[in-house]
């Protein structure tokens, strides 16, 4: 259930307060949710799983992102998300996407190698294309 797009990070569809824990069995030490709130009937709500964290033993940070894009708010909350701690972390949304795509942003922020981030998402089956042109702007103006 959990995709690694490298040591670091993972991604995941939706996510139950069961999932946490396994996470947390894992050794993952945040998790990050990147969907809003009801968004569909069926999702956890993402104050069940913050709680589930807090009592793993986990961080939890919401950086919800909707159909209508991402932020450059949105990008650089997961950049200082992925840099607040050196344990695993696991973000979700609905598919999967949308944690992926907003990883690579942030990444990009941060002077990650394009390529590299999209061999990293494709190996977990997920394509980066409908913000290539936006990560190879964020990663040739990164300081």
């Amino acid at each position: 259930m959990f995709r690694a797009l490298n040591d670091h990070f993972s991604v995941s569809p939706q996510i139950t307060t069961d999932d946490v824990a396994a996470a947390a069995a894992q050794g993952f030490g945040l998790v990050i949710n990147n969907r809003p709130e009801d968004e569909s009937e069926d999702q956890t709500p993402g104050d069940a799983i913050a709680a589930a964290a807090q009592a793993a033993g986990m961080a939890y940070v919401a950086i919800p992102v909707t159909h209508a894009g991402f932020s450059e708010g949105q990008f650089k909350a997961m950049a200082a998300a992925l840099a607040s701690t050196d344990k695993p972390i696991l973000a979700y949304c609905r598919s999967g996407t949308r944690s992926t795509l907003l990883w690579a942003l942030a990444e990009a922020s941060r002077g990650k190698n394009p390529q590299a981030l999209s061999a990293a998402a494709a190996r977990a089956g997920y394509d980066l294309s409908p913000v290539q042109a936006i990560i190879d702007m964020l990663a040739a103006n990164a300081d």
